[in-house]
């Protein structure tokens, strides 16, 4: 591992200023689960590392007239057993899904959604485009992207609460450093992530010197959610595919709808499609069914991973159901 310098800070803003720092290459580090192992393979190599996880104004779930407020440095644990959290099932399903005592003590929402993408290729130094894609295309790509994967990013985003978040409608609260005081900024989840084009960009849209400090939810409003992993084991391995439903149902048939899948392109994937099969419909397996369908009809497998379509429409189809109180039919 590369030396490193090391900064605690106590303040949002005094870690924007050392995370923007122009004479030291810089990330930063919340609970280790996923930064630590880059850089013992020297995948990522900073100069120092910015510790926010003692920031207590981003450790905190409160809740104002607006929503849920979660700081990026709230563990998953203390999420999932949040009164405040409740209402979004969905989030507490992706949480007990990873299914390890261990990441969910140590793992951070600020961490969990900006973890690096679990290619193979880009954690054994082949860059997070692999050659320009020719690594993955030509060799073994089957976890990889089965949406928005013609061009160079073949990798699948790796978070198991974006899902969940953005069918939710959340948004995140950016700092940003200005010229004399720190600048914030509140953008919808789902634009926090990009497919990148070349090595010069990450998969998402942070510029040095930027933090996410809290996620916004607005209140359910009586919103049915939900989300279904298809997982090849148990532990804390990413799943298969992922879904996450949202659902507002009025006198027995569904008035809005969000349908997102996660671990299936570079950005969690919404599908409009599926969420409008449903609207002015009551649930019932034969709507899930079909609104799982349409989730996957602009699936581009590439040769080793055509069963993930089939897996992304069984996903989409059990979030539905769960998310309105039906069987899914899984184990």
């Amino acid at each position: 591992m590369k030396p490193f310098e090391y900064a605690a800070p106590r303040t949002e803003a005094e870690a924007v200023g050392l995370l923007a720092a122009d004479h030291v290459e810089t990330e930063v580090l919340a609970g280790g689960t996923d930064l630590i192992g880059l850089m013992k393979q020297m995948v990522v190599t900073p100069g120092r590392l910015v510790n926010v996880k003692e920031i207590p104004s981003m450790q905190a779930i409160s809740e104002t007239s607006d929503g849920v407020v979660i700081g990026a440095a709230a563990r998953l644990e203390d999420m999932a057993e949040h009164r405040l959290l409740t209402p979004f099932s969905s989030i507490g399903d992706a949480i007990v899904g990873i299914d390890s005592q261990q990441w969910q003590a140590q793992s951070t929402l600020g961490g969990e959604l900006l973890q690096r993408p679990r290619c193979w290729y880009f954690r054994s130094g082949a860059g997070l485009l692999a050659a320009n894609g020719k690594r993955v295309t030509e060799g073994d790509g089957r976890f990889h992207a089965i949406f928005a994967n013609s061009g160079p990013a073949k990798f699948v985003n790796a978070s198991r609460l974006a899902p969940a978040l953005i069918a939710l409608g959340a948004s995140i609260r950016i700092m940003s450093p200005g010229k004399e005081d720190a600048e914030v900024q509140t953008l919808p989840l789902a634009s926090l992530y990009r497919t990148p084009r070349d090595e010069s960009q990450r998969e998402n849209i942070l510029s040095k010197g930027q933090l996410v400090t809290h996620v916004l939810i607005p209140h359910p409003q009586s919103l049915a959610n939900a989300t279904y992993e298809v997982r090849h084991g148990s532990g804390p391995e990413a799943p298969l595919v992922a879904a996450s439903a949202a659902l507002q149902v009025q006198a027995g048939l569904v008035a809005k709808a969000r349908i997102v899948i996660g671990q299936v392109a570079p950005q969690p994937w919404e599908s409009s499609e599926a969420a409008e099969s449903l609207v002015g419909r009551p649930i019932d397996l034969v709507t899930a069914e079909q609104a799982g369908q349409l989730a996957v009809a602009a699936a581009s497998p590439l040769k080793d991973n055509a069963y993930k379509v089939q897996l992304a429409a069984v996903a989409v189809k059990r979030a539905i159901l769960k998310a309105a109180g039906l069987p899914t039919g899984g184990f």
